[in-house]
């Protein structure tokens, strides 16, 4: 047997705007993305002689009292998290295998969940990237970085870009790629209030609506390669936020609590519900941290991948 680590990193969208409905049902979209540290970690054990499995949880610490010593047991639960082929990380793998005509004899794939989900950071789709960049590597990288996002297009519209990885420009339904320069070093406070979002609900609600305010996407690519925090705050922009905003008002308190502890810029990342702010201070980020945990449960610190 031999066992693959990876990690599966989130995204989180700068600018996002939907172009309209192509012809096949989908939305051509445009957007600038962004790789950050928050991630899942992967593990693939392979030629395990017990055929697929697959198996993916939430590690869970509990609170520990100030006086007490004992290392807390750690809770592994599964909340719904697909364990069979419904995953996208199998699917991954099946892709992969059948675009390199070979399969081992039984394979493991164990996905530790810190992306949350439906949350707008692409959590599943960067566990299937990282399931196709472990076994490429294994199988001596056969498929190069272009082919690996071809074959990601198949399984998720995100699935190209946490294939690419860093900065980018992401047009179509996410399989025209353009790697971006960016000398901007930031770091990224990410909340996630307590409900979800339907993205096929929320792709009904733009088609029927006028969208009068458009990322600048130029001004954003400009200021990446400037460093220019200020202009990437003042240039981010997603088109789904004022939507999802009339209905859940925590995306405005979220956004205004990271404006007031020092960010650059604040918004909804996807199609929701994370909301993420970009800040060029540690001590600053961690403060906005300290004081969104009052309300929400789901805050993580990143920086720039």
């Amino acid at each position: 047997m031999t066992t693959l680590t990876e990690g599966a990193f989130a995204k989180v969208n700068l600018t996002l705007d939907v172009l309209g409905k192509r012809e096949d049902g989908f939305h051509d979209l445009k957007s600038v993305m962004q790789t950050i540290t928050l991630h899942d970690d992967v593990m693939i054990t392979l030629d395990t002689g017990c055929g697929w499995a697959l198996h993916c949880f939430r590690e869970i610490l509990p609170e520990r009292e100030e006086d007490d010593d004992t290392p807390p047991e750690s809770e592994f639960v599964t909340d719904g998290l697909p364990q069979d082929a419904e995953n996208i990380a199998w699917k991954a793998a099946q892709v992969y295998f059948a675009r390199i005509g070979k399969e081992p004899d039984g394979i493991e794939v164990c996905i530790n969940k810190r992306i949350p989900s439906q949350a707008g950071l692409g959590g599943g789709s960067a566990d299937a990237a990282a399931v196709l960049h472990a076994l490429n590597r294994h199988y001596g990288a056969p498929l190069s970085l272009p082919a690996l996002a071809e074959l990601g297009a198949q399984i998720g519209s995100d699935v190209p870009f946490c294939v690419l990885g860093g900065t980018a420009m992401v047009e179509g339904r996410g399989e025209r790629l353009t790697k971006l320069p960016c000398e901007a070093e930031l770091y990224y406070v990410v909340c996630k209030p307590d409900f979800g979002i339907s993205t096929a609900e929320l792709y009904k609600a733009i088609d029927a609506q006028v969208i009068t305010n458009r990322p600048d996407h130029n001004s954003m690519l400009v200021n990446l390669q400037k460093g220019d925090f200020l202009g990437i705050g003042g240039s981010m922009c997603n088109v789904f936020e004022p939507i999802v905003m009339q209905d859940h008002f925590d995306i405005n308190y979220i956004k205004s609590v990271m404006f007031t502890y020092g960010a650059y810029g604040a918004q909804m990342t996807g199609s929701g519900s994370a909301v993420f702010g970009i800040f060029d201070s540690f001590e600053y980020a961690t403060v906005a941290c300290t004081m969104l945990k009052d309300k929400y449960s789901s805050i993580y610190l990143a920086t720039t991948v």
